[in-house]
């Protein structure tokens, strides 16, 4: 996303202005740019290119159909947390065989659903998880390819609700267990065991933690293979944040540096995870200003975007910066608090920052690519909105913005049921 240069600052997109986007497709919409995210694919597949790796798509982060069909047919992997995950990678034209399975609490029916489809490996994080496993790939006659993801004790650095790597979190295995059950594992029948995982946290602006995390790993992996443990993979998971306004992130050749070089000389291959760092800088989600009011010494900017639409700054009190789509920046900029229409004192957008609106304004919630659509609700009875992509100037809608009767679409009165 950029803006125009001159009196009339305009924020475009691949050539196209957003003010467009809004007029043809209205707001609150998310608007994703195509060539971004393919280009950040290719960042982290051409900084792994000298060692095998395998850059499996974290879809959580993202799980529109067009995104997950961008990334597949340019011949990414995917990293799948649940069921619906699974199906959505198939419906974009991914495989199976390139998917992993990670997750703390894998559902009977999602594990059976995996096997049958032949995902290629789930990282499995406790010893009941894989028993369960085990009879439930004997049942089905096939082999269930595991990796056991580790909890190596390492805090990622960031919001505690996004750090996944200290021992009081639900996540993984400790180290004192893992080398044991690996064992156990390479004997159950039904299972495979292919790999060790690990994943400290989401939006790492600082590697130093996940090295240590990777370096214990490969310790475990050396020792595994010593003791003739068939282990082909360490997976790395994700993690990699984006830039900040106060701190640029590292780039995916910085990070590919910090992975191979802690796995050096393990001699297995790599799977990394990352979501964020594709899709949250290729995204925007467009609101327009409604009121501006007045209060206490407060202006707050009213707009039609609220939590519901994107629940990151109430849920951890996430910066993203907010701009206007037209006209200059600080131009009689005043402090503002952007707010919306949602029952909440948590519903807002951004908190004291520096603008000149009205009524009538659109404004541009930046690096909304990832978590933000994917934790949407309905919150307050509030349709989903729209998402939009746009390729070469030209705007195409992803997926329909929901109406009022798909709120209750499902339902039924009580004396309607039989």
């Amino acid at each position: 996303m950029r803006a125009a240069t001159g009196p009339r600052a305009e924020l475009m997109v691949e050539g196209l202005p957003l003010a467009a986007v809004a007029e043809r497709f209205d707001t609150p919409c998310y608007v994703y740019s195509r060539a971004a995210i393919e280009a950040r694919y290719r960042a982290f597949a051409d900084a792994f290119a000298r060692h095998p790796t395998r850059v499996c798509y974290a879809v959580k982060a993202n799980g529109n159909l067009a995104v997950l069909g961008l990334l597949a047919a340019r011949g990414a992997g995917f990293d799948i947390v649940s069921g619906g995950e699974l199906e959505r990678v198939l419906r974009a034209g991914g495989t199976a065989a390139r998917t992993v399975f990670s997750g703390a609490c894998k559902l009977d029916a999602e594990l059976a659903r995996a096997l049958e489809s032949g995902v290629a490996c789930f990282n499995v994080e406790s010893e009941p998880e894989l028993l369960r496993l085990s009879e439930l790939a004997q049942a089905s006659g096939r082999a269930a390819a595991v990796a056991l993801r580790v909890n190596p004790d390492v805090e990622a650095g960031d919001h505690p609700h996004i750090s996944t790597g200290r021992r009081e979190h639900k996540f993984g295995l400790g180290l004192d267990v893992a080398g044991a059950l690996a064992t156990r594992a390479a004997s159950l029948p039904g299972i495979r065991l292919t790999g060790l995982a690990c994943h400290i946290g989401s939006q790492m602006l600082d590697l130093e933690p996940l090295a240590r995390a990777l370096t214990q790993l490969a310790r475990l992996a050396r020792e595994l293979l010593a003791a003739g443990l068939p282990l082909r993979h360490v997976d790395a998971g994700g993690g990699l944040g984006i830039d900040t306004a106060e701190r640029a992130a590292p780039t995916p050749a910085q990070y590919a540096e910090v992975v191979l070089g802690a796995l050096a000389g393990v001699g297995l291959d790599v799977v990394v995870e990352p979501g964020r760092a594709i899709v949250g800088p290729a995204g925007v989600l467009l609101t327009r200003v409604v009121y501006v009011k007045e209060g206490h010494g407060r202006r707050f900017a009213l707009v039609d975007a609220a939590m519901n639409d994107l629940v990151r700054p109430a849920l951890y009190g996430a910066w993203h910066d907010i701009v206007p789509v037209r006209g200059e920046a600080l131009s009689g900029a005043v402090p503002v608090d952007v707010v919306g229409p949602v029952c909440e004192t948590a519903d807002y957008l951004g908190r004291d920052r520096r603008l000149a609106v009205q009524a009538g304004d659109l404004l541009a919630v930046t690096d909304a690519g990832a978590y933000g659509f994917a934790m949407s609700s309905n919150y307050n009875s509030r349709p989903r909105c729209a998402e939009v992509m746009v390729s070469d100037g030209h705007a195409r809608l992803v997926r329909r913005r929901e109406t009022t009767e798909d709120l209750w679409r499902g339902e039924s009165l009580f004396d309607e049921v039989g």
